[in-house]
């Protein structure tokens, strides 16, 4: 009984030592990384109100999609490898990293609201928590019962990078709490045993993680509609194609067009990312976005190209890409020197990742 009871004691002072560890970042980012506002003049094109976006989520939204590009990169490592290939540590380094330099950014531009910044917090230490548990169980336990299969997968292992494959798309269009684990589960235990041993390691250790973030997603989703669904649609304002032309591209709405601007209506995430190239590459100029002019995009650099050199643009960080061995760089522009950017981009052989919608 005194034996359970020392266990019980180590248990929950090894996690709340975790948490508060975990949390460290949040004190720095908040009392280091931060920098003046600047002036601003600029007034928009689109007032509606509910198509308005604060400037400073450009900046802001970045710390999600890290963990969206964290979860794409262990798909790719379980391409030929294990999780316990994964870099867990730097994953979870690369976000706070990156923060740091965004939230100055941020604070130029307005700042970001409180709810915003709660929940970056929020999800940063949750994600860091997430990695350091996965990645203390992959690197000892996983990677004993990975040496002890082989070099050959279980079935288990090929639904685990089938998974991680098929959550990382999803992610790129659908809040992570929408996507179904527990149907997850379900196929993973569907799997043959042709490995018992690394079988049943997998199917209890990938079904107890996906398990609880069952659970968790639904208290998430609960807290998201108690506080109301994020817009899913964006304006923007466009110069040099016609009415027509831009309502003719896939998933574009014209609202309104006048002295040579025209405004359009579209998705957000992914799509838009895909609308704006679209618009660049047809000769369209966006001049205005969500009512801001400024917008921050992502671009891979290949490993030993050097210094990002731009006409258009200015980095704000880089940060390594997970599962590959080049680097994402996090680029600030003005709205009218982003289709500019994307063409100069085009023509320099070097790949657009993401563009920051707010």
């Amino acid at each position: 009984m005194r034996l359970i009871w020392r266990l019980i004691k180590w248990g929950v002072t090894a996690t709340v030592l975790l948490i508060v560890v975990s949390a460290l970042p949040i004190a720095y980012i908040e009392a280091a990384c931060r920098q003046e506002p600047a002036q601003a003049d600029y007034r928009p094109v689109i007032t509606d109100k509910k198509f308005q976006r604060a400037e400073a989520n450009s900046y802001l939204t970045y710390p999600e999609w890290h963990i969206v590009y964290a979860y794409e990169g262990l798909a790719k490592v379980l391409e030929t490898g294990d999780e316990h290939a994964f870099g867990y540590v730097s994953s979870v380094h690369d976000f706070w990293s990156a923060f740091c330099d965004l939230n100055r950014m941020a604070n130029r531009h307005g700042g970001g609201d409180f709810e915003t910044r709660v929940t970056i917090h929020t999800i940063g230490v949750s994600f860091t928590l997430e990695m350091i548990m996965k990645g203390l169980y992959e690197e000892t336990v996983g990677r004993l019962f990975a040496i002890v299969r082989g070099p050959e997968k279980s079935p288990q292992d090929a639904y685990a990078a089938e998974m991680a494959a098929d959550y990382a798309t999803f992610l790129q269009q659908v809040p992570w709490y929408k996507y179904d684990f527990n149907n997850a589960v379900a196929e993973l235990w569907k799997r043959p045993l042709a490995d018992p041993v690394r079988g049943w390691e997998r199917r209890l250790a990938l079904a107890g993680e996906w398990k609880a973030k069952a659970g968790y997603a639904k208290i998430i989703a609960g807290a998201v509609a108690a506080t109301g669904v994020a817009q899913t649609r964006i304006r923007t304002v466009v110069e040099g194609l016609s009415p027509e032309v831009l309502a003719a591209m896939p998933e574009v709405d014209v609202v309104t067009a006048a002295q040579d601007q025209v405004v359009i209506e579209t998705p957000r995430y992914r799509r838009f990312t895909h609308i704006l190239q679209k618009i660049a590459a047809d000769g369209g100029q966006v001049v205005e976005i969500a009512g801001n002019d400024d917008i921050m995009l992502s671009v891979i650099a290949a490993p030993g190209t050097g210094p990002l050199t731009l006409k258009h643009g200015t980095r704000i960080s880089t940060v390594g890409r997970d599962g590959y061995d080049d680097s994402r760089i996090l680029v600030g522009v003005k709205v009218k020197d982003l289709a500019p950017l994307l063409r100069e981009l085009q023509t320099n052989d070097q790949a657009l990742e993401h563009i920051y919608d707010y």
